[in-house]
């Protein structure tokens, strides 16, 4: 790899860990591209190219990940849940959600219970779950795509 290439990805690395810390506040393009260092449009191009998926794909990612544990683990309103990981409406992070997890936020605090086992094991049963029969196939921006049995 080449030294251009290890100083870039490490600036799309800088990046992506401000947007973990920041995932809940309002951010743009423009803000986590300065932390690369580079233009909005190179940003968003090494990004996608580098981790698979756009940069807005990603932060609402990180955030139903988020939004997922506070529907486990927590009694409050979907709604709440909603502005607190950032996102701007009901409507759009309930869509946002489904297409990611492959259910509505309700349906997944209903069949969900906290769990009290190390993070690592945490991970792996925050994982959707499918109906026999169906199954799951990733996008290219890592949302879960519903298909019949072949």
């Amino acid at each position: 790899m080449s030294r251009a290439v290890e100083d870039m990805n490490r600036r799309l690395l800088r990046a992506r860990d401000a947007m973990d810390r920041a995932y809940a506040e309002p951010l743009d393009v423009a803000a986590v591209a300065a932390v690369a260092h580079v233009s909005e449009a190179h940003f968003s191009r090494s990004f996608r190219a580098v981790f698979g998926e756009t940069p807005h794909r990603y932060l609402q990612r990180r955030r139903v990940e988020r939004s997922m544990f506070l529907l486990r683990e927590t009694d409050r309103s979907v709604t709440d849940i909603c502005f607190d990981v950032g996102f701007g409406s009901l409507g759009t992070f309930s869509r946002t959600f489904r297409e990611i997890v492959g259910e509505t936020p309700s349906d997944y605090r209903l069949g969900h219970e906290p769990i009290e086992a190390p993070h690592c094991f945490q991970m792996a049963q925050t994982r959707p779950r499918l109906p026999a029969g169906v199954h799951l196939r990733m996008s290219s921006f890592g949302e879960a795509r519903r298909t019949a049995a072949p």
